[in-house]
């Protein structure tokens, strides 16, 4: 027998699913936007340099920095991370410097790629591995 209650759960249900849709439909993997930024050309390497910690003992705040002098755009990934899209940076003529310095979250033990875009149209990738002890994305 279908009780006023069913009716509710089934209602409150199919909305929780369809608010979900848009997020799962709209994910994309650190490969798609990598793919995006690289427009299928093969970076080099060389020209940029990523520093982060080889061992983070929380992956709540990890210091990463990318330095690629001359750089026109930086973009920064974390491979396994639920939402793997960390930042893209561009840089105007006027800056002085093309380097980012930030804190990222990492879910656990994975790579972070930087990839550079120059005023010539190379582009140049440098990856690094953070192993995480303590994950800072509900891990």
């Amino acid at each position: 027998m279908l009780t006023r209650r069913h009716t509710l759960v089934a209602g409150l249900a199919t909305g929780a699913a369809a608010a979900l849709l848009p997020a799962v439909a709209g994910a994309r993997t650190y490969s798609d936007i990598l793919d995006e930024f690289t427009a299928g050309v093969e970076p080099g390497e060389g020209g940029i340099f990523i520093t982060a910690p080889e061992i983070a003992e929380n992956g709540n705040a990890v210091p990463v920095t990318v330095d690629a002098p001359g750089a026109t755009e930086i973009v920064l990934v974390a491979t396994n991370n639920p939402t793997p899209g960390i930042g893209h940076f561009r840089f105007m003529e006027a800056a002085g410097a093309s380097l980012v310095a930030t804190r990222i979250r990492l879910g656990g033990t994975q790579d972070v790629i930087a990839i550079a875009r120059f005023p010539d149209g190379r582009l140049a990738k440098a990856q690094v591995e953070v192993k995480v002890t303590i994950g800072g994305c509900g891990g």
